[in-house]
């Protein structure tokens, strides 16, 4: 395996596809003094970041067990000076991803490539010269632009289609293209996090896998398993020494995946249980719909209007009781008095006169008011396709930090489910603005870092904060000054150091033993999709339970021991996989590429959710797993020594 990157992404897929599924892997970075928006804690390490790479990678592959399992060879493309130190992960520095570069990889004889640089362009002129070299070689890249990535994923398909001599040909072989985006593989996650009582969502190609957690049953209670129970929670998720802010919880950590026994016996622990499983479209506006009129006014303007309202409704009842004028006629003079627009008064009873003054005096307070009416309502025209204000009197909201390609997607997503989000982004040029506008969502431009920025952002009315910047000190700045201004406050926080994400949860629950503190990883979220799409697996996507990750994944029964000719019950393999459902389609149907939207909802209805226990799995069936990564790993493993005989 191949792995070629520039930031976080790379290395955690690097040390997954070796610790996790024990392959050989070649790790292409750039060099080390070039690796400057690597997001770990304070940027400014980024000397030495190759050497505690390949120490992480090391300990994730599990070289301590005491047999040396080979060497990391580190070396410059370009000529420069090659060294080796222990480790599992060979790794290559080259400052561009070139033909040479990639030969020197051995790209040539490699199962599959890896493509995840932040940038789409490197990723898609690497993949171009790839399947060049290596018509069979599996292709993974990691892009942002969806549209764009459908295309190149069809072209690359056709050139490896074209080169294995068409379909059922004589040297056809698995050559698949997989365009993937971290973005979207962690926005579901990271916007569901943030809201109390929302599902977790994976949603890929007109399916929707929906996951609620559900906090432990009180006294007489029965918890509620729905389909089916994913996750049983940390027993110390409300302790503030509890492990949700590491990867690796241990035994106190979540326990994915449980059998009924193990269910029952669990007290006191929440649950992650697969609630339904629908599509639904997306209900995504374009909030390019006419203004709201309740938006053209403000509050202190629609009270005064009000007020005004109510004095032509006194005077008019007081010119009837004075004048005995009928009701209608007692108005009409009224609002003429108003408008000064009446003869005067000369003559006629004093109360008529002192009514006619009272009235012109509430003409000369309804003046200003509409002026400022005028200018309010010319002013939400003009700002109509600029960035829209936090509007006054919002709560309930949540504040996110940062509109990057992760944050742009959870904003999205957070929109698609109908959540109030205001946004708070230092860079005027950040990609995620211009969505933004056209989403009508109302963004705060300043330094998070500063006073009063997060205050704007009505911060002290908002239900939850999302720091989804690259930098975590960023992150970690944001949420202290958010939890000195509200104690209570629901907390996200983007965190790629393990560690420093254990440390930080660990003291802000001490600190806050009330509040609701979660840490996420987005290139720990992703590597897995990105793992399993380069070993031929469709991965549908991945839910994390806190910090660890539950992997859902079609799979062919053939060839594969613990599935084939066994029932659902006997195939369930606790903490490892379960089956939750068969892709009942015709063989020809399963790997057609998507179409139109409501092509792809007429393909859903193939899948069976209610799956018997007893029913016998047959190799032509494909089946949905819930897997964790070992469990998946196992599967995979076991199925290329049998086929080598090994």
């Amino acid at each position: 395996m191949v792995v070629c990157g520039d930031d976080g992404l790379a290395h955690r897929l690097a040390a997954e596809l070796r610790g996790v599924y024990a392959e050989q892997v070649t790790l292409v970075v750039s060099p080390s003094e070039r690796v400057a928006r690597q997001p770990v804690v304070g940027r400014a390490r980024a000397s030495g970041l190759l050497d505690r790479v390949s120490a992480a990678v090391t300990r994730a592959a599990g070289t301590g067990n005491g047999h040396g399992s080979g060497m990391v060879a580190r070396a410059t493309a370009m000529g420069g000076r090659t060294t080796e130190t222990p480790g599992s992960i060979r790794l290559l520095e080259a400052v561009e991803v070139s033909e040479a570069v990639l030969a020197e990889a051995g790209v040539d004889r490699a199962a599959a490539l890896a493509l995840v640089y932040d940038d789409d362009e490197t990723n898609i002129r690497a993949a171009l010269t790839a399947r060049r070299i290596n018509p069979r070689l599996r292709l993974v890249l990691r892009l942002y632009n969806r549209r764009l990535g459908q295309h190149i994923e069809a072209l690359l398909d056709q050139a490896a289609a074209l080169a294995s001599g068409g379909p059922g040909g004589e040297e056809e072989f698995d050559a698949s293209t997989t365009v993937l985006s971290d973005a979207d593989t962690a926005a579901p996650a990271l916007a569901a996090t943030a809201v109390a009582g929302t599902t977790k969502v994976v949603q890929t190609d007109g399916l929707m896998l929906r996951a609620v957690e559900r906090p432990p049953p009180g006294p007489g209670q029965v918890a509620d398993p729905g389909l089916c129970t994913l996750a049983l929670l940390s027993a110390t998720t409300n302790d503030p020494a509890g492990a949700d802010g590491s990867e690796e919880s241990g035994e106190q950590g979540p326990r994915l995946l449980p059998d009924e026994r193990a269910v029952a016996e669990a007290t006191g622990r929440g649950t992650v249980v697969l609630e339904t499983v629908s599509y639904t479209g997306p209900s995504l506006s374009t909030g390019r719909g006419p203004v709201p009129l309740g938006s053209l006014l403000s509050r202190r303007l629609r009270w005064s209007f009000a007020g005004l309202v109510g004095c032509v409704v006194a005077l008019a009842v007081t010119s009837m009781a004075v004048t005995g004028e009928p009701p209608l006629r007692a108005t009409y003079l009224t609002l003429l008095d108003l408008f000064a627009i009446n003869n005067p008064a000369i003559g006629q009873p004093t109360g008529r006169q002192i009514l006619q003054l009272l009235s012109g005096l509430v003409g000369l307070l309804l003046l200003p008011v509409l002026l400022a009416a005028v200018l309010e309502a010319l002013g939400t025209f003009r700002n109509g396709s600029a960035l829209r204000k936090p509007p006054r009197g919002l709560s309930g909201h949540v504040v996110l930090l940062g509109l990057g390609k992760i944050g742009t997607r959870v904003m999205i997503r957070l929109r698609e489910l109908k959540i109030p989000v205001v946004c708070v982004e230092g860079d005027p040029d950040a990609r995620g603005l211009a969505t933004a506008r056209r989403l009508r969502v109302p963004v705060v431009l300043g330094d998070v870092t500063q006073e009063g920025v997060l205050e704007a952002a009505k911060i002290q009315r908002a239900h939850a904060l999302l720091a989804l910047t690259s930098a975590d000190t960023t992150n970690l700045e944001a949420v202290l000054y958010a939890r000195s201004v509200r104690p209570d406050l629901r907390v996200v926080l983007r965190l790629y150091d393990d560690d420093f994400a254990t440390a930080v949860y660990r003291t802000l629950r001490a600190a806050h033993p009330h509040a609701l503190t979660r840490s996420r990883s987005v290139s720990h979220l992703a590597a897995p999709a990105f793992a399993g799409a380069m070993l031929g697996r469709q991965i549908l996507g991945a839910i994390p339970v806190e910090r660890r990750v539950l992997l859902f994944a079609t799979v062919g029964v053939a060839g594969h021991p613990q599935l084939e000719g066994r029932t659902v019950a006997e195939a369930f393999r606790a903490g490892a996989w379960r089956v939750l459902a068969r892709d009942a389609s015709a063989p020809g149907e399963r790997d057609r590429p998507p179409g139109p939207e409501t092509d792809t909802q007429a393909r859903t209805p193939g899948l069976v959710w209610d799956l018997s226990p007893t029913y016998v799995l047959r190799p032509e069936d494909r089946v949905v797993l819930a897997a964790t990564r070992r469990g998946l790993a196992e599967l995979l493993g076991r199925r290329r020594r049998e086929t080598t005989g090994g």
